[in-house]
């Protein structure tokens, strides 16, 4: 069954590119026709596309591993957000600290920084602080949660991104390309995706597009989680039927009997 239809992509404005002297040539593959001095993406290949992501993703979530949510433009943060927590996913929609990823380390120093705080709150190490240096802490906590908040529980480097408007989110991109991390992105008329792994052509301003887009990826990643489970269910059964086993024979598999024939049992007179 599909991920999408033809008519949902149509009525989600998916098709609306850019002015065409916005353009970027590498995206002429996906480019259907001009109209009013608009470029037309071609809604065919964004359903080939889109599928091809979703199925690749799911695979990579269905592994154990994490998809990381970038985008930081005013009409699609909080569709990101909302949708990356939905399926437990870390997110970056704020603004992309420049060495996120290849600077993870430096990264995480400051996540732990955060929990810190957190601890200091509820030890009561910070009763006993100054109101200054109270609202000094209070005001560092605040700016740690607006920038990192939403890859606070990200240990480890993702297995992939998830971009809206890879033009805006360069530098998460160059930053993927440098650790050979899989891209999954919406590209609009005006971007380059020779740089994208599963480039996604689709409009990549208007929110029903983006909302539309984000929805199919983040269905394709609840149903890699679902079926992780499954398996995940299935081994321990299989594992708790073996110990059942072990115990129901003394604590080892039983051999089969062998069948002995008797003398003269069987035999020609």
């Amino acid at each position: 069954m599909a991920r999408a239809t033809y008519q949902e992509l149509l009525d989600a404005g998916v098709h609306f590119g850019h002015l065409t002297r916005k353009w970027d040539p590498k995206m002429s593959q996906y480019i259907f026709m001009e109209r009013n001095g608009i470029h037309i993406i071609d809604l065919n290949k964004t359903l080939t596309k889109l599928e091809e992501a979703a199925a690749a993703i799911k695979q990579i979530v269905k592994s154990g591993r994490k998809v990381l949510f970038v985008a930081t433009k005013k009409q699609a943060k909080d569709i990101v957000a909302a949708q990356a927590k939905s399926v437990n996913m870390p997110f970056v929609t704020e603004r992309w600290l420049g060495g996120m990823l290849t600077n993870f380390a430096t990264v995480r120093k400051s996540i732990k920084k955060m929990s810190n705080i957190d601890k200091m709150t509820k030890d009561g190490t910070f009763d006993v602080l100054s109101k200054k240096e109270k609202l000094m802490i209070q005001r560092e906590r605040i700016k740690l949660e607006t920038l990192l908040g939403g890859i606070s529980d990200l240990n480890r480097l993702p297995a992939a991104l998830f971009i809206v408007d890879v033009k805006k989110e360069h530098i998460a991109v160059t930053e993927a390309l440098k650790l050979n991390v899989p891209t999954f992105a919406m590209v609009d008329t005006n971007s380059d995706p020779s740089n994208i792994d599963f480039p996604i052509p689709a409009n990549d301003d208007a929110t029903k597009s983006i909302q539309l887009i984000t929805d199919i990826i983040v269905k394709a990643i609840q149903e890699g989680l679902d079926e992780r489970k499954r398996e995940k269910e299935d081994e321990a059964e299989k594992e708790a039927a073996s110990a059942k086993a072990k115990i129901d024979n003394g604590g080892e598999a039983r051999p089969e009997p062998k069948v002995v024939a008797e003398a003269g049992e069987g035999s020609a007179e």
